[in-house]
């Protein structure tokens, strides 16, 4: 196998372990998903960076790999093509259908090789979740109809194929063909019941704290300034970024490690799309760039004056906010076990040492004259281990097992130790966090 294919499969395997990622329905090794895409497509091509691009189309996506992690290992081509495989839209541009139509705009203007690789990735997805999941079958079978039409550009052997699998998936679930297949009408995601005072909590909270609140100045130099002396003014400061400046406007940026002789132009890179916000955009945004990025870059007064980076999410005003939002999700939970157990039988799913330690609890605070009942006095673990017993509460925070629900409260209970602990929570607890911020943005666009 060519070298690169055999580092990329490497890189994503150990890239989706580290996260323990399963499929949804089976439970299988991510892996498994990658290694069925990446045979799609050596089937129809031997082109080592398409093949490449295959295993590692879901680890910007999904894991703490970043652009410039792809970049620096496998180059620029292989970034790009995975660039061209990642959903662009975020949980704050709408409800499911209105990130779908984003997300199909991008798809449409993808390259040929990375239009193959979302062929071989639709049709392994296809077959997995009309299997075991009609009933959102008949929601992905319309979007991959929809993808259908705009995959034109990729390989042909593997776009008929995907035609016939699509096709077969309709007809299994007793659908019209793709052809008469239109595109789904908007299909709200599942709303939290939260009250009306946790909602205002929610949107009052992400407001409060921003992008500006944590950015670092950036500092710019004119794109025929000579790169050695760039380098010289970053490298004493460990400063990594630089602006470029072209007939007075920020134009892009350099990295300290890539600047080389001759002027700094020749080592710029332009903004993407979505690596620029605003000052008041919210740490849920932030964090949702540097899921993909290595740097998020804040404008003012209409031109990029502040750079954040993953390292800036240590500050003490980010570790606040998380705080902040396991205080939220605490609430949400403790409101859900209230709704679903209204006569306070939940307390059959607590063992009976845990529920001695609440009892004890509050009898302490009723002893000093607090308010409580005994759901107030349990822990954040017991709280989400009594919700995740019932498999209905599971499905709305969308678990399909036990196990998967055990595994995200487990990253959940190691970030607020590490943030109780001044931990280093980056290194640590990335995905939590990038969860906790798409878990927030997601709540906020439901209720705006």
């Amino acid at each position: 196998m060519d070298t690169l294919v055999a580092r990329a499969r490497e890189f994503a395997t150990e890239a989706h372990v580290r996260i323990d990622q399963r499929r949804k329905y089976t439970q299988q090794p991510y892996q498994e998903h990658l290694k069925a895409v990446a045979q799609l497509v050596m089937e129809v091509s031997d082109d080592p960076e398409t093949i490449a691009a295959a295993w590692l189309h879901d680890t910007v996506e999904d894991t703490t790999a970043t652009f410039g992690d792809l970049e620096q290992a496998f180059g620029p081509a292989v970034a790009q093509l995975v660039a061209e495989l990642t959903d662009a839209s975020k949980p704050s541009d709408g409800n499911r259908a209105t990130r779908k139509a984003i997300d199909l705009r991008h798809s449409a203007a993808a390259s040929a090789r990375a239009q193959t690789v979302k062929l071989a990735d639709l049709t392994d997805n296809c077959r997995d979740i009309c299997r075991h999941d009609p009933t959102f079958g008949r929601v992905y079978l319309a979007e991959a109809a929809a993808l259908l039409g705009v995959l034109t550009a990729g390989d042909q052997v593997l776009y008929r194929r995907a035609q016939k699998t699509v096709a077969e998936c309709a007809k299994r679930l007793g659908l019209p063909s793709p052809s008469e297949t239109r595109e789904p009408d908007a299909v709200p995601d599942p709303p939290t019941p939260a009250s009306l005072s946790q909602r205002r909590a929610q949107r009052l909270f992400t407001a409060a704290f921003t992008a500006r609140d944590i950015a670092e100045p950036l500092r710019t130099f004119d794109l025929a300034h000579p790169a050695p002396a760039i380098a010289a003014v970053l490298k004493p400061r460990d400063l990594e970024i630089a602006g470029l400046r072209g007939e007075g406007v920020t134009v892009g940026y350099v990295r300290a490690h890539d600047l080389g002789a001759g002027p700094a132009d020749e080592h710029l890179r332009p903004f993407a799309a979505g690596q620029v916000i605003t000052g008041d955009a919210s740490l849920s945004e932030v964090i949702g760039i540097l899921s993909r990025y290595d740097s998020c870059f804040v404008t003012a007064m209409g031109d990029v004056s502040g750079v954040v980076t993953r390292d800036d999410i240590q500050k003490p005003i980010v570790r606040m906010w998380l705080f902040g939002i396991i205080t939220l999700v605490e609430m949400d939970l403790v409101e859900r076990i209230r709704n679903h157990w209204p006569d306070g039988h939940w307390t059959r799913l607590l063992s009976a040492g845990r529920l001695d330690k609440a009892q004890a609890l509050l009898l302490e605070r009723r002893r000093r004259g607090q308010h409580a009942d005994l759901l107030d006095c349990i822990q954040l673990g017991d709280k989400a281990r009594i919700l995740l017993e019932d498999e209905g509460q599971r499905d709305l925070f969308g678990f399909a097992t036990k196990g998967a629900a055990q595994r995200v409260l487990k990253d959940l209970e190691s970030l607020r130790n590490n943030l109780a602990h001044a931990q280093d929570i980056v290194t640590h607890d990335w995905p939590q966090i990038a969860r906790l911020a798409r878990r927030i943005e997601d709540t906020i666009a439901h209720f705006t």
